[in-house]
């Protein structure tokens, strides 16, 4: 090999090295990783879904591990860097694991009450006086708590369906604004410590199952000012480039879970109820429908309150493609 071929090879391979180290590799590891959206806290969270988490581990006959983070955008990192397999997702945190994380949709929780969706809410101190009105005043007077940024009924909803078709902005409603989870602002305004705060039904609904003395006080210290039309319950993502063959088992394991009339399918049941859904369903892309529907509507008057024509423009085709989408579904 002369001089200048071996050079090439030497800066060719040094090309390639460095192509590789920036984008991220399927894991080799041999557990399975599951996310668990941070709506709640790790602690009672960890408790929920341990059960759920132990019998996939026996069908599977590898281990699996919870993987908790304090924000949305740490667990769409965790499965775009293949830190994590599959997870349990809000519909906003959901689309954007699918657009940046390499997942897509395969599965979607079933509401234990039999109502499917659930809706934000605006919640307040009860008995503080504080109305919707007076949240709508934007007199920079009251403490609000609004959720994590990428929170489908914490954040997306509200700004969707009450802020923005307003021309309002939380930042400059209120006295101050502070971001957190649901279990978070819910004991924050029951607490006092906040004037109001988003929050969700479904979260609500999982605290009153508790019925534990701290639930019932905390709900019984609480009232809904506004709620938001219905939103889709959450989906489950997994990553595209899993392997097929684990995938299958995955999937195997998830929609037959609870599924029959046996005792051990009873007990399995009870087990979904401590995380909130019936058996799952599947489902795929087109249950993110409503969440971009949302989104661009959002951006679409947040565009016309700024006068931007671009942003609009942009806004209104997103919407027309999602029209189309639509259509094409019901033909």
């Amino acid at each position: 090999m002369n001089r200048r071929v071996f050079s090439h090879l030497v800066v060719t391979l040094a090309a390639l090295s460095v192509a590789a180290c920036g984008r991220p590799e399927p894991t080799a590891r041999k557990e399975v990783v599951f996310s668990i959206l941070s709506a709640e806290s790790q602690a009672s969270a960890e408790k929920d879904w341990r059960p759920f988490l132990d019998d996939m581990a026996k069908a599977l006959d590898r281990p699996v591990k919870a993987y908790f983070a304090s924000n949305y955008t740490a667990l769409v990192e965790a499965m775009r860097f293949g830190h994590t397999d599959l997870g349990w997702f809000t519909n906003q945190s959901g689309l954007e694991t699918v657009r940046r994380a390499n997942g897509e949709v395969f599965a979607r929780s079933v509401n234990p009450t039999g109502i499917d969706g659930y809706e934000a809410v605006i919640i307040v101190p009860k008995g503080s006086g504080v109305t919707l009105d007076r949240i709508l005043a934007c007199d920079r007077t009251l403490n609000f708590g609004m959720g994590d940024i990428k929170s489908t009924s914490g954040t997306l909803a509200p700004m969707t369906y009450l802020f923005a078709p307003r021309g309002l902005d939380p930042a400059r409603c209120f006295k101050t604004v502070r971001s957190a989870n649901h279990e978070t602002n819910l004991f924050s305004v029951a607490g006092g410590l906040l004037d109001a705060a988003t929050n969700n039904t479904a979260s609500m609904e999982r605290l009153e199952l508790l019925n534990t003395d701290t639930a019932r006080r905390t709900l019984g210290n609480v009232e809904i000012v506004w709620r938001s039309p219905r939103i889709p319950e959450d989906p489950l993502i997994i990553r595209k480039d899993l392997d097929p063959e684990l995938r299958r088992r995955i999937t195997d394991f998830i929609f037959s879970y609870g599924v029959g009339d046996t005792p051990e399918a009873a007990r399995q049941r009870a087990i979904l109820e401590q995380i909130q859904t019936k058996p799952f369903a599947p489902a795929d892309a087109t249950h993110l429908l409503p969440v971009r529907e949302m989104e661009a509507t959002g951006q679409l008057l947040e565009a016309k309150n700024r006068k931007d024509a671009a942003a609009i423009a942009r806004a209104e085709a997103a919407l027309a493609e999602i029209a189309k989408e639509r259509a094409a579904l019901s033909e």
